[in-house]
């Protein structure tokens, strides 16, 4: 079951998807300081890799970026800031989950 779910979660069709909301959702960049233009062309370079780990249960999320935002009350809260493409496999993975756990 792990490995025919992990195929779909990779499926072109996903993948596609998961690119556009990323690049809707737009956002500050993580630690490697790519930002959601980027992306695409990151891809072209490095699908296979990422796909690869991704199958193989070895991907590792990169460390995330915080950053410290006001709060309405004057005090200041801790935000984290995923990678481009840790948010990418991310949206990956909703996109396949969401239809087990909520049905509908």
């Amino acid at each position: 079951m792990h490995e025919k779910l992990m195929e779909e979660v990779v499926g072109p069709e996903r993948v596609r998807s998961a690119i556009e909301a990323v690049g809707r959702n737009a956002g500050a960049p993580g630690i490697d300081g790519m930002t959601t233009k980027e992306l695409e062309g990151h891809l072209v370079r490095h699908w296979a890799v990422i796909r690869d780990k991704l199958l193989k249960g070895t991907y590792v999320p990169s460390p995330v970026r915080r950053v410290e935002i006001p709060k309405p009350d004057g005090g200041r809260r801790t935000l984290g800031i995923p990678t481009v493409q840790d948010r990418l496999v991310q949206h990956l993975l909703v996109q396949a989950m969401t239809p087990i756990f909520d049905p509908g």
